[in-house]
């Protein structure tokens, strides 16, 4: 089984930046692709960003295009989201999720959130305006 626990989620204006990680449990983290979502009341589960097992490929949303960055530290077991220049649209719950089933990880195919079979409780991120 894997565990996920997000942090690093707050209260932040208009500008400013966060930067969230998500802790894994398990010996085969290094194995998996890993992905952040986030979900805004009312609102539909949506991709944010992607990275594949290795950190050497990444994809992200155009709506955070330019101002987030999602990483990972195989050693520490952990991915991060670097936010940076937040809006008040980014304003929801922030969810890491790891792919234990998929093998080749692809851009496309990476915001499709039923590529992920195991998922964080969340932590919320709210920007003020």
């Amino acid at each position: 089984q894997v565990q996920l626990v997000e942090s690093g989620g707050g209260l932040v204006q208009t500008g400013g930046s966060l930067r969230l990680s998500c802790a894994a449990s398990g010996r085969t983290f290094s194995r998996y692709h890993m992905g952040w979502f986030r979900q805004a009341p009312g609102k539909e589960r949506e991709f944010v960003a992607a990275i594949n097992w290795s950190g050497g490929v990444t994809s992200d949303a155009d709506s955070v295009k330019g101002r987030f960055t999602i990483s990972r530290d195989n050693a520490k077991n952990t991915v991060y989201l670097q936010m940076n220049s937040l809006k008040p649209e980014d304003t929801a719950v922030y969810y890491c999720a790891a792919a234990t089933r998929w093998s080749t990880f692809t851009t496309a195919q990476s915001m499709d959130r039923n590529r992920f079979d195991y998922w964080g409780q969340g932590t919320q991120v709210t920007v003020s305006s």
